[in-house]
């Protein structure tokens, strides 16, 4: 959908935020992420969004602006996640450690490309303890550069916004001085064992079961051992996965395409194990979470980059099957669209959901922001399913993906490959 809202991503990913503001109706002009694994995948999804696979550390403002369609249009918001690592001892600032040079550049993007708003994305654990000091030393940092912050500020749990996936994250709402500033969104959902702010009237968030339980069981189809998609029996959708679907998607015989499902083969032990854990438990040897179908997921995980060992976070167990859950399960869990697809191998799919905002937390909040620009109480929202790029960037390897945007292939060094059934 073409709009005068401009939005830039930084520290992209696969693009959860990219969607959720996409869905929100801004057009994301721009998206700057380092790794080309993930940048092929998002120009994918995105392929009318310049993908700029560049560290934030080697480009400025300028340099968004002139690689992208944005030229010298006004930007209205800016959002992203940056890592931090470091923090400093008493009486030194944080953002000198060169631990936290992303979140450094994250503000040095912000007063470059001076957008009317603002969205920096979290973890929970910037608000807690010590770190406290470093989250109190951004906010001085971006009011020195002109914005207002939304105070105090939030986290929020996408269990709130109907995601069936317990995952807290911060996020700290800015406003060029002089813009009104957003206000963060109320809870659309409460889950099934709380009341959230006293609104009794919420709908409940959804189940597993409800958020799984259509997609066809991937151990009926052997093709899925080699491939990641394919045509499948799907059955009936609840309300939620029914939103989820791709309601113009293909369909031959009466199934429909699968993908993002590429099968994990597990030891006739280790199912044994996992049919044995009871629901909601942690199953011994793996320490993999057996999913609850009347309850929601825990948080998912990317696992650690191919620079620090390669694990695989550990993947939750099916609730019914004595497997562990596919990627496309996964991204149901986290809200992402069946459209939306991921690399085809499920180290990079796995750490690319696990990396991301969920979409459906993500509109919320661009909702807010989308609001006060169009002056409107209310925003229509956009789950149309837009046109994809080409297939085969999913299945780029680090090479190809490196040669595509001319980057060096050991800008992420090479994974260490350890087998999944060690950890199953």
């Amino acid at each position: 959908m073409r709009t005068d809202q401009t939005a830039v991503d930084l520290f992209a990913g696969a693009g959860g935020l990219s969607l959720g503001f996409q869905q929100a109706g801004f057009a994301v002009r721009a998206a700057v992420e380092y790794d080309p694994i993930h940048c092929a995948t998002h120009e994918f999804n995105f392929p009318d969004c310049a993908t700029i696979c560049r560290s934030v550390t080697d480009i400025d403002g300028d340099y968004i602006r002139s690689h992208s369609e944005i030229g010298d249009k006004e930007i209205s918001v800016v959002v992203g996640g940056a890592p931090c690592q470091g923090f400093s001892l008493i009486g030194k600032r944080a953002l000198d450690d060169p631990r936290n040079s992303l979140v450094f550049h994250f503000l040095r993007l912000v007063k470059e490309l001076r957008p009317k708003y603002f969205v920096f994305e979290n973890v929970k654990g910037l608000t807690l303890g010590h770190h406290r000091h470093f989250l109190h030393e951004i906010i001085h940092e971006f009011k020195e550069l002109g914005f207002c912050i939304v105070e105090p500020y939030r986290v929020l749990n996408a269990l709130w916004y109907g995601v069936p996936q317990d995952r807290q994250r911060l996020f700290l709402l800015g406003a060029r001085r002089g813009l009104p500033l957003p206000a963060y969104p109320l809870p659309t959902h409460q889950p099934n064992y709380e009341t959230v702010a006293d609104l009794h009237d919420l709908p409940r968030t959804p189940t597993v079961w409800e958020a799984i339980g259509d997609l066809p069981e991937v151990d009926e189809y052997p093709e899925l051992l080699e491939s990641d998609s394919t045509y499948a029996k799907y059955s009936q959708p609840s309300d939620y996965a029914k939103m989820l679907r791709d309601s113009s998607e293909t369909t031959r015989k009466g199934l429909r395409l699968v993908t993002s499902s590429l099968r994990t083969v597990h030891t006739p032990l280790s199912k044994k194990r996992f049919r044995a854990t009871p629901f909601g438990n942690v199953e011994s040897i793996s320490r993999f979470l057996k999913l609850n179908p009347d309850g929601y997921c825990n948080t998912l995980r990317a696992g650690t980059a191919s620079d620090r060992g390669a694990f695989t976070s550990p993947r939750p167990i099916h609730p019914y099957t004595p497997r562990c859950i596919t990627v496309r399960e996964a991204a149901r869990l986290h809200s992402y669209p069946d459209w939306f697809r991921f690399h085809v191998t499920k180290w990079h799919g796995f750490r690319q959901i696990g990396n991301s905002v969920p979409p459906l937390l993500a509109r919320n909040v661009a909702l807010q922001i989308a609001t006060l620009l169009r002056r409107s109480r209310s925003v229509q929202v956009n789950v149309a399913v837009p046109q994809l790029g080409d297939v085969r960037l999913l299945s780029l390897d680090m090479s190809e993906a490196a040669q595509r945007y001319n980057v060096s292939s050991q800008v992420i060094p090479r994974r260490q490959r350890i087998a999944e059934e060690a950890y199953a």
